[in-house]
Formats: structure tokens, C-alpha cells, sequence
């Protein structure tokens, strides 16, 4: 007797994807806190007045380069020990990190837990969206891809009420237990069949250093990072430093940063859920990407230039530049999709983490630029670079859409 084929229900809500997806929710839920709690938890520290930016940005620094170092060490481990084991050990590490971040006493505490948690939080979604690609059908990974974009969107926004409700130490308190709670599930995942097969047959996986011995295989890596930076350059800088945005488009009262998060992140959301459904409709990656990217661009316009009276146009501005930001997850899939099994996690856990890393540089561009140009406008010949290296990225790249996924990089 033939077991008759999965449905799409079943195939999307399988355990292996609900775990990746709802491992995304706890990790955009902690990843995003500190945006949402920077201002109450510094001042609380002690820091006030004009060295609230400062070291904000250093704290926020600290983070993105634990997620420098943890995006290799992660999808390396993914090749080599299996999706799974980078699933669940990256959540527990940010997890335990976050909790131990509620008790802290001083901003040399703070940034060591910042970069503790930036490791962390670089393994969960590479491997999650590795293990998607992997096990679902062709036709149905955008799909897979608007389920775990989705979750973790709403994990940011959970973020914001949580904040909102209670202290900001009880904040770190809440995300470091829900990712307890979900390591409970890791029992009833499974590992995708494309890795067992590859595992079996001894083909040397994770080895980070094939990404640079290849010309055409480098290029197609840096490709792949440059098409994603103007997604953290909205969230990076656009976003969590919405108050002096605020402030200088002379809003006289302040921007709350806790919200502008909530609502970029209600607004990817939507805009994830859209992207994935033009790339279904269209069987094109990079099509959908290229339209956001556009939108994005035109929302940056409007978000620095545009005249603002009142904080609840400047609040739906940040709701359109999350919706035009919603490729996220679709960006790494077309990631994952670039390149074989046997270095697929690496590429997967890498990519979007050099890309949120970027925002090191990127941040430090800002600052120099400030004095000369302006909050605004040096705000906004970054990103109008950013975009511009985006699109000549994306041109490079090849479609991944209906492409066969059970193949290795030969070394």
C-alpha cells in the first residue's frame, strides 16, 4: 500500500520546520531586545545626556561582532556535526546569555553579555532555514520561508509589549526562558534527509576556507552578503536610532525607540509575507528581492526627507520601511540555495551574519560622516551606497528558485 503524497499543511507544519521557525521567534525576540530597551537600561546603568548614542552603538558593536564570530563557528559546525546541532546549541547559549544580561551591574558586563549573546543568536536562523530548504519540496520553500520569517517577526514585536510591560531586566529574563522552553522540542526533530545522505557518503563538509579558494565560488559569496546589507542598514541604523531621527526632523516629542522596533517589525511581517508570495507567483528570487530593495530605497527617501509633524507619521514611516525590509528571509534562502550541501549551513549562517555585521562599519561611516553631512543626510549617502552595491549584487547572482538542491561544491 502507497503512502499517499504530504499535503502543503503537512509539509509546512512539519516539527523540523515549526522548531526553525519558532527558534527564529525566540531568536528576533532577544536579537532585537537591546533596540527596544537601550535607552531605560543605560540610564539606568548610569549613562545619560549626549553619551546615550555612544554607547548604544558600542553595546549594539559588541553584539554584532559576537555575531561575526559565531556566524563562521556556527555554520562550519552545521556542515560538520549537522543542522540540528546548531539549532539547539546556539539557542541555549543566547538563551543562558540573556538571563545572565538581567542581572547585570555596568557597561563593561553589559557588552561582555552583548557579545556572548551576538555568538548565540548567529547560529539559529542559517540552520533553521538550511533545514527548511532542505526538507521541503521545490515548490514549496518560499512558503517555508514566509512561516519562519513570519514567527520571528512577531518575536520582535513580542519583544516591544514585553519591554513595554515590565522592567528591561525582566525583558532579558523572558526571552532567556522561552528559548529553554524550546530546546524541550529538540527531542522531536529530525535531520534533513539531504545531510544524512551527504554525512554518509564522507564528502568533506564545513570547510569555510573552499568559500575563498575558488574565484567564481568567493565572488558568488560576496555577492551574496553585498545584496543584503541595506537590510541592516535600516535596522541598524534607521531604525534603532530612531530618536535622534526623530529629533532631527524636529518632532518635539521624543521618538520612543521600543516602538518604532515593534512597528518596522509589524511591517516586515507583512512585507515577508508579500516577498514570499511574489517569488512563488513569479518562480523568481530574484525578482521579488529586487522590487523590495527598490521600495526600500524609496521609503529611505521619505523617512529622512519627508516633512513630519507629528510622531504618528514618523511612526508610520518606520511600519513602511519594516515592510520594505520584508526580504529577510528570502535573501538567505537564496542564499542557501547559491551553493552544495556540504557548505550550505556555512553559507546560510554566515551570509545574514557578515550582513547584520556590517552594520559595524556602517555605524562608524555614520559617525564620521555626522559632523559634515548631518544626521540626514549622512544618513542618507550611506544608504543610498548600500543600495546601489545591492542591486549591482543581486544582477550578478544566478535564480535559485526551481534549482535542485542534493548536490556538493567540489574542492
Amino acid at each position: 500500500m502507497t503512502t499517499p503524497p504530504l499535503t502543503v499543511r503537512q509539509h509546512l507544519f512539519q516539527i523540523p520546520v515549526l522548531v526553525a521557525a519558532l527558534g527564529y521567534f525566540v531568536d528576533m525576540y532577544d536579537l532585537f531586545l537591546f533596540s527596544v530597551v537601550r535607552v531605560p537600561s543605560l540610564k539606568e546603568l548610569g549613562v545619560t545626556g549626549d553619551r546615550l548614542l555612544p554607547e548604544g552603538i558600542f553595546l549594539l558593536n559588541c553584539q554584532l561582532a559576537g555575531l561575526l564570530i559565531g556566524g563562521v563557528l556556527w555554520g562550519i559546525l552545521g556542515d560538520k556535526r549537522g543542522r540540528l546541532s546548531v539549532l539547539f546549541g546556539s539557542i541555549l547559549l543566547y538563551s543562558l546569555a540573556n538571563i545572565v544580561n538581567g542581572t547585570i551591574t555596568n557597561l563593561t558586563q553589559y557588552a561582555l553579555l552583548r557579545f556572548i549573546a551576538g555568538i548565540g543568536l548567529a547560529g539559529e536562523l542559517g540552520a533553521g532555514i538550511t533545514l527548511v530548504a532542505e526538507i521541503l519540496p521545490q515548490r514549496l520553500r518560499s512558503y517555508g520561508s514566509m512561516l519562519v520569517a513570519t514567527m520571528g517577526v512577531l518575536g520582535a514585536i513580542l519583544a516591544y509589549f514585553v519591554a513595554d510591560l515590565f522592567a528591561w531586566r525582566v525583558s532579558y529574563y523572558v526571552g532567556g526562558g522561552l528559548g529553554l522552553l524550546l530546546l524541550v522540542l529538540r527531542f522531536n526533530v529530525f535531520e534533513s534527509g539531504l545531510y544524512e545522505h551527504l554525512k554518509a557518503s564522507r564528502t568533506e563538509r564545513g570547510n569555510f576556507l573552499a568559500l575563498f579558494t575558488n574565484p567564481a565560488r568567493l565572488r558568488k559569496y560576496l555577492m551574496a552578503i553585498i545584496m543584503g546589507v541595506p537590510l541592516w542598514f535600516v535596522v541598524g541604523i534607521l531604525i534603532t536610532f530612531s530618536p535622534e531621527f526623530g529629533q532631527q526632523a524636529g518632532l518635539t516629542d521624543p521618538i520612543v525607540a521600543g516602538k518604532a522596533v515593534m512597528l518596522s517589525f509589524a511591517g516586515q511581517s507583512v512585507g515577508d509575507i508579500v516577498s514570499g508570495l511574489l517569488s512563488h507567483r513569479w518562480r523568481s528570487r530574484k525578482k521579488a528581492i529586487r522590487l523590495f530593495i527598490l521600495l526600500s530605497f524609496t521609503m529611505m527617501l521619505v523617512y529622512l526627507l519627508a516633512p513630519v509633524q507629528q510622531n504618528s507619521t514618523f511612526y508610520f514611516f518606520c511600519f513602511c520601511l519594516g515592510f520594505c525590509n520584508g526580504y529577510w528571509t528570502l535573501f538567505i534562502v537564496l542564499a542557501a540555495e547559491l551553493f552544495g550541501t556540504n557548505i550550505r549551513a556555512t553559507v546560510a549562517t554566515s551570509v545574514p551574519n557578515f550582513v547584520r555585521g556590517a552594520t559595524v562599519p556602517l555605524t562608524a561611516l555614520f559617525v564620521l560622516l555626522k559632523p559634515s553631512l548631518g544626521v540626514t543626510y549622512g544618513a542618507l549617502a550611506i544608504g543610498a551606497g548600500v543600495v546601489a552595491l545591492s542591486l549591482i549584487a543581486l544582477n550578478n547572482l544566478e535564480e535559485t528558485y526551481d534549482k535542485d538542491l542534493d548536490y556538493v561544491e567540489e574542492h
